[in-house]
C-alpha cells in the first residue's frame, strides 16, 4: 500500500510539473509581437470575403502582465484629399471606418480549451468597448489563428478567421 501511495504521489507531481511546463510554453508562444497574415469573413450562407482585402496590415501585442493591443488595416487606403481628417467627405470617413479595426485591453489564455479571452477596454468599434470576447485558437508553424464569433461586420451572422505570424 505504501508503494502504491508513493507511486500515485509521484505521478501526481509529474502531471503537475508537465501541466505547469505546458502553461509556460503557451505563455512564451503567445507573448510578444505578431504581424497580420489574413482576415477572412465567413457569412452565414457559407460565402467568404476578405474585409481588409489581400495582404492586410496589422500588429498584435501580448505582454506578460496580461495586456494586449490589436491594429488591423486594409493594405491600401485612399489618402484624405483635404489632408485634414476633420474635413473628410462622407466617402472618406466610410473608407477609414471600414478599412480598419483596433482595440486593446486585457487577455487570458485557457490552454486546456484553447480559448483566448479578450477583455476589451477601448475599441475603434465602440460597440465592443467593455465586452468580453472568447476566441478559440490554434498554434501551428509559428502562427496564431483565432475565430471571432461576433464581428464588426455582420455581428453574430458572420464569423472571422484571423491569422497572425510571430515576429
Amino acid at each position: 500500500m505504501k508503494k502504491s501511495t508513493t507511486i500515485l504521489f509521484l505521478l501526481l507531481a509529474l502531471n503537475t510539473a508537465i501541466a505547469q511546463k505546458t502553461k509556460e510554453v503557451i505563455k512564451t508562444e503567445i507573448l510578444g509581437s505578431w504581424t497580420l497574415v489574413s482576415v477572412e469573413n465567413i457569412n452565414s450562407d457559407g460565402t467568404k470575403n476578405l474585409p481588409y482585402d489581400v495582404n492586410p496590415k496589422g500588429i498584435l501585442f501580448f505582454d506578460e502582465k496580461g495586456n494586449y493591443a490589436i491594429e488591423i488595416y486594409k493594405n491600401e487606403r485612399p489618402k484624405i484629399i483635404s489632408g485634414d481628417k476633420n474635413k473628410c467627405t462622407p466617402e472618406e470617413n466610410a473608407s477609414i471606418v471600414q478599412g480598419s479595426n483596433a482595440h486593446f485591453g486585457e487577455y487570458e489564455i485557457d490552454e486546456t480549451n484553447k480559448v483566448i479571452t479578450f477583455k476589451i477596454k477601448t475599441a475603434s468599434f465602440p460597440n465592443w468597448e467593455g465586452t468580453v470576447q472568447k476566441r478559440s485558437y490554434t498554434f501551428l508553424n509559428n502562427q496564431l489563428k483565432y475565430v471571432v464569433t461576433n464581428t464588426t461586420q455582420g455581428g453574430k451572422s458572420v464569423t472571422a478567421e484571423v491569422v497572425w505570424k510571430k515576429l
